[in-house]
């Protein structure tokens, strides 16, 4: 039992072998009006049928185009917005029947992008850490402030009495993992946590975070652009496109083959080191469709170079890639009986 889960008591009821948390189907469609006088209205379909687990003990990397989903799927794991449509379970218990949303945002908290906006500036370091262990009854809130203060490399006695705008973005960043941190949690969600920070900055982060993770028995969920930063703290990775899952595996495994074309898009337009490895034409041509009308079946096919017709009439299925079952791709490529693979197409191409 890891030390958070002994303090808090919290218990791994199922094991390592369940899932820490499993989102079945998960759906969440924003209606927009066309104009200030006009009735009519449509729907942003934001997260249109996700599916995924993460396992105890793992780091979940989620990467995809800005507007594909990621950080509303992340919002609803949390419970910051309402489910239209699906399930979560977390270590066995389903929101809404076996655990309520206050004990499901005492075992998983987030970290988001904008540090300065997530703290209160009328608040002091570690009241802001101590905040939410106050509200929820835990002993000592402001000892466990400032314990974690330390443990994120804040010296307690230098910074527990500054205010966020006394910091740097590093520095604020290390408190909203501190404050994350001080409810206890099991599954911390990480949303585009170390995109703002400089890179040496970034670095000492990333690293802190490894290490919080092995010390506190933490689960990661880790929502990122850059790639790099994911392969390097992920075990695995989940690819999204307007609102959809497209592929999802081992780190590694994606890292040396995609399975899906728009993951392959995606690496493809990763900057390189190497001079002579020149981009001639772009990975990827044009913006993504509109989430208001999205294309019928498989929602890529518009910017494919592999489309053929069936990926118009028909919505792909995740397909197990290479006989692994933890490697799915929802591509008619890898369709069982279909005769085609992505390395056919390339050679034909």
């Amino acid at each position: 039992m890891s030390k958070t889960e002994a303090e808090s008591g919290q218990q791994d009821r199922g094991g390592p072998g369940q899932p820490l948390i499993i989102a079945k189907d998960l759906k969440k469609h924003f209606p927009v009006r066309s104009g200030l006088f006009s009735r009519r209205s449509a729907t942003v379909r934001a997260v249109d049928g996700v599916s995924f687990d993460v396992m105890k003990g793992e780091t979940l990397g989620i990467v995809g185009e800005s507007g594909c989903g990621k950080s509303t799927t992340a919002r609803l794991l949390i419970g910051l917005i309402e489910l239209d449509e699906g399930g979560i379970i977390f270590d066995g218990d389903s929101l809404g029947g076996d655990i309520g949303l206050k004990e499901l945002r005492r075992g998983v908290q987030m970290v988001f992008q904008d540090s300065y906006a997530s703290l209160n500036p009328r608040l002091t370091i570690v009241d802001s850490v101590a905040f939410g262990p106050k509200i929820q009854g835990l002993d000592k809130p402001a000892e466990r402030a400032r314990d974690l203060l330390a443990r994120v490399g804040l010296d307690p006695d230098r910074f527990a009495q500054r205010y966020p705008h006394e910091l740097s973005g590093g520095q604020r960043q290390r408190v909203n993992i501190a404050r994350a941190l001080a409810m206890e949690p099991r599954l911390v969600i990480l949303d585009e946590a170390v995109s703002a920070l400089d890179k040496s900055v970034e670095a000492q982060v990333l690293n802190l975070l490894n290490d919080l993770r092995r010390e506190f028995g933490l689960t990661y969920v880790f929502i990122s652009h850059d790639l790099n930063v994911v392969r390097y703290i992920s075990d695995r990775v989940l690819v999204m496109y307007l609102g959809e899952v497209v592929e999802i595996g081992p780190s590694e495994a994606i890292y040396a083959k995609q399975a899906h074309p728009y993951t392959a898009s995606l690496f493809a337009a990763m900057p390189s080191m190497d001079p002579d490895n020149r981009t001639e034409e772009p990975p990827l041509a044009g913006d993504p469709p509109n989430p208001i009308d999205p294309p019928s079946g498989c929602r890529f096919h518009t910017r494919c170079r592999f489309a053929e017709d069936v990926c118009a009439a028909r919505k792909p299925a995740l397909s197990i890639i290479g006989g692994e079952e933890a490697h799915l791709a929802a591509c008619h490529i890898h369709e069982p009986g279909s005769g085609h693979s992505l390395a056919n197409r390339e050679a034909a191409q």
